[in-house]
Order: C-alpha cells, then structure tokens, then sequence
C-alpha cells in the first residue's frame, strides 16, 4: 500500500509539472501580446484579427455551442480569447494529422465492402434503422453484418475474465487498444499473460492514450512492456507544448484475438474497473464480445490508430476473421461496429444517438457516467419524452469527477420539465455507455454523453438490432432501476442559489471542458 500511495505521487508529478509547463507558455503568450499593445497599431490589429477569427468560427463546421463560446472569449477578452483559440481552436493546425489518418483510414476501409443483401434485408424489415444503418456506412465508413454472435457482460470483472481465458488461447495475434492503463493486479495479471503469449510466438500489440494514463502508469511504460516482447506504443504522447492535438485522445477500448474475436465496452485496464479496487463504491460497466465477421472493422479501427501512430502500412488482409478460422460464422441479428474520430467534420457518434431518441417509439434507455450536453441533444430528449416516449438516463451516485458532476446534475431540471427520468447509481459509479431502445436496438460502446467524447475523441461503439443480447442488456437496465434513485423536482429544489448560479457558469464553459 506505501508504494502504492509512493507511486501515486510520482505520478501525480509528472502532471503538475505538465500543467505548470502549459501554464508558463500561456500567461508568456499572453504576457508577450499584452507588451506589443503599448505599440500603437498593435491593438487595432488585435481587433482586425478578432474579428477575422470570429468569421473563420461562425462559418466552420462545428456544434454550436463551440461556436458561442469561442466568439464570447475572442470578442470579450481578445488578447486572451484569440491566443486560446489560435492554440487550442484552430481546425487546421492538425492538418497533417487528419491528412494522415485519413490515408490510413482509406486504405483498410476499402477492404471492407457492404454486402447489399444484408443492408437490403434490413430495409425491408425495418426501413427507419437500416436508414440509420446507411448513415454509419457512408459516414463512419464500417458496413453492416449479418453472420456475428453476440455476448453481453454487465460487469467489468466479468469481461476481464473473458477476455483473459480466451487470450490465453490464442494462437496467432492479440491487439489491445486502451484510454487508460493503471498500475495494479489487472495490469501485472494482462503483462505476464501477454509476455507468455509472445513467448510462444503469438503477434502482441499494444495502443494505451498517453494523457488518459499520466496518473496511472510510469512515462515510460511502454518500453518496459517491449522489454517483454510486447509491441507497444502510446497515442499522441503528453508534451509540454501548447498544441492543439492535446486536446484529441484516444477513448476507444478494443481487444481483438485472432481477427475473429473481438470486445469492446467501457473497461478501461485498472483494478476499480473489475472492482478489485473498491475507489467509488461498486464501478459499473458493460462491454460487448462479438465472434465473426463484424470483427473485421474493430480490427481496421485499431490498424488504422496503429498504423497512424507507427508510421507504417500493414496491410488488413491476414487479420480477417477468416484467416484463421474458416468455418462459416453464425449470428443472429445485424450488428455494425463504427469508430468516431475528432479530425474529419462529422460527429457520428453524437448523430447515432441522437438517431435513435429519434427513432423510439416506446422508450430508450441510456448509461452514461457524465451528461453534459448540446442543445441539439436537449431537444432531442426532451421531444422523445414529450411524444410519451420512456426516456431514462442514468448516472452515477458517487462520482469520479465533482465539478463534471454538478455540470451533469445542470441538465436535469430541463430534462425533468419535459418528461425525461434521471436516475442515479446508488451502489457507486456508473461507468458503461450504452444505449437501449424498443426491445429492438442497442449500441454498446466507448463514447460518454458530453462534449468531449462526442466532439474531441477517437470512440468506437457497436450498434445492434435485434441481436441475441437485447433481451440480456434489458434485465441489466431493469436491475439497475432497481438499485438506482429517481431523481425529482424535490431534489433539484435542495440547490442552493449559489450552487445553481455556479452551474450556471460551468454550462457556459461546458464545450471547453
């Protein structure tokens, strides 16, 4: 336990001495423009510049709300606003990292063709879903399947232990992809299993997000793990530069066995996650094991980050499902994994949601540790449950974050007023991301309810209609009604005036966070 708490506070080190870094090469920006204003054209061209960044903002691609708060900053305070923006704003400063990634992306997807007979199928079953089927195709780019089984897990223990046993039978290779990595039994556990595993000749590679983990696990980690034979690499490395590609991580949770077995959800590779470490009461999660043919695009979405991050160009055709095991696949079913990436202009995961609010007939129900939320998800929330749709989100009661959570908690009275049910996870920290609609559509997956995960992320989810597991993520929501508590009108009249105008503020800066 001492060194435990020793290495915690390494660890914490090396972030403040980050944060202390950024800080520095901020207010000496800042001080820099603020010396050039004693210059007579300085500030006149301060304002000429404003101006034309608030032009370059109201005509870009982008939520609303980054709109607004952006053009209050750089029209309110212009030194400060415009050297924000121009750091942590501006589209094209990562240019040649979406040049990149788009070249990656672009290579594997064409590997992977739409079989119009199963989208043909589902048009003719049910025309609103395989419209939403069509939008992930043509903007996420992954196909829609038909012959993949499905395994659904409430519980971040149980998943580990899948995913451990059936590691240890692979023969062949094993991709992990993860937003955080932590020091503890889990990790040593996966380390000493996937040094054996490379031992015996087994292709290991492993992608962990660099600032997701700089609390967690030494700077160095990933050469401790080539040490033992483990491919391994970090997304976008923490540096102390102002850069706008800090702000971009890596969320996605995959882990691919043999191209044929695949998983995702909301684990992340840390002890509270199996609930070995018992940090915020009992932790929730969910995840998603799939075997077949849909494993194809978990396994592109991983070349692709790895390929992005290696600079190489390993071609996907080896680590199709078939490779290895030519048996025909069986599911029931449709199934479509899609990846969501912030250096393109589409926010698939925002449009997938918010798809299937609009699509409900009878209810939907949600999982999210955070809701912090843009107007246009508002509405459509709150249009689902004035329609008398059943519309349930539910939170954690113990939270991991204080200041997102009474963000979170902003969202409820408006949400109330409509008809929308908040409940929040009495035994602990709600963790999974998941959503549930009409006995018929499901999507289990990385991306949480706020800004971050639906605008600033790389996230990856699985969409699924009438697949094995519906009925199974139906008894995990109903059991976890059971040990939740409904929030009402009286809970949110116990805020303090000074509570609600501190949220008042927080929501302004909502897109920022």
């Amino acid at each position: 336990m001492r060194e435990r708490r020793k290495l915690k506070r390494v660890l914490m080190g090396r972030l403040l001495i980050f944060l202390f870094a950024i800080a520095i090469q901020f207010i000496w920006l800042v001080w820099l423009m603020y010396h050039f204003s004693n210059l007579t054209y300085f500030l006149p061209l301060i304002e000429f510049l404003s101006l034309i960044v608030l032009f370059i903002i109201i005509n870009r691609k982008i939520n609303s709300a980054y709109k607004l708060i952006w053009a209050v900053l750089v029209l309110a305070f212009p030194l400060v606003g415009l050297t924000l923006y121009l750091i942590f704003g501006h589209y094209w400063w990562n240019s040649s990292a979406r040049k990149r990634l788009s070249e990656t992306h672009g290579s594997l997807i064409a590997q992977l063709p739409q079989n119009n007979e199963v989208l043909t199928e589902l048009k003719a079953i049910d025309l609103a879903r395989a419209n939403q089927s069509v939008y992930i195709s043509k903007y996420s780019y992954y196909p829609l399947y038909r012959n993949t089984d499905t395994k659904y897990f409430k519980s971040g223990e149980a998943i580990f232990e899948s995913i451990l046993n059936e590691m240890q039978e692979a023969e062949h290779f094993i991709f992990l992809e993860f937003f955080i990595i932590a020091e503890g039994k889990l990790l040593q556990r996966l380390l000493n299993l996937l040094e054996q595993k490379v031992s015996e000749g087994v292709d290991v590679r492993f992608i962990y997000d660099d600032a997701g983990s700089i609390t967690t696990v030494q700077k160095d980690f990933y050469l401790e793990a080539q040490k033992r034979g483990i491919k391994c690499v970090k997304f976008n490395p923490m540096r102390p530069i102002l850069s706008l590609l800090m702000n971009n991580r890596d969320h996605r949770k995959i882990v691919i066995i043999d191209g044929y077995i695949g998983y995702t959800g909301g684990m992340n590779v840390g002890d509270e996650y199996t609930n070995e470490l018992y940090r915020l009461g009992y932790w929730k999660d969910t995840g998603l094991r799939i075997e077949g043919e849909a494993v194809s695009s978990l396994t592109s979405m991983f070349l692709e980050m790895w390929n992005y991050i290696t600079c190489t160009n390993d071609s996907f055709e080896c680590y199709k499902p078939q490779a290895y095991k030519k048996s025909q696949f069986k599911g029931n079913g449709f199934i479509q994994p899609f990846g969501d990436t912030p250096l393109d202009e589409e926010n698939v995961s925002s449009i997938v949601y918010m798809n299937i609010i609009g699509n409900a007939e009878k209810y939907v129900y949600i999982f999210t540790p955070y809701l912090i939320l843009d107007d246009e998800m508002i509405v459509q929330l709150q249009n689902a449950a004035k329609r008398g749709v059943d519309v349930r989100i539910v939170l954690p009661d113990i939270p991991d974050k204080k200041l997102i959570f009474l963000m979170s908690q902003s969202y409820y009275q408006s949400l109330l007023e409509a008809g929308v049910k908040i409940y929040q996870y009495v035994p602990g920290f709600m963790h999974a991301k998941s959503f549930l609609s009409d006995d018929k559509v499901a999507i289990v997956g990385t991306a949480n309810l706020d800004f971050r995960s639906l605008y600033l992320h790389f996230e990856c989810g699985i969409w699924m209609y009438q697949t094995s597991v519906i009925d199974l993520i139906k008894e995990d929501y109903e059991e976890v009604f059971t040990n939740s508590k409904e929030i009402d009108a009286q809970f949110i009249s116990h805020f303090s005036p000074i509570v609600i105008i501190f949220q008042s503020i927080l929501r302004l800066f909502a897109p920022l966070v």
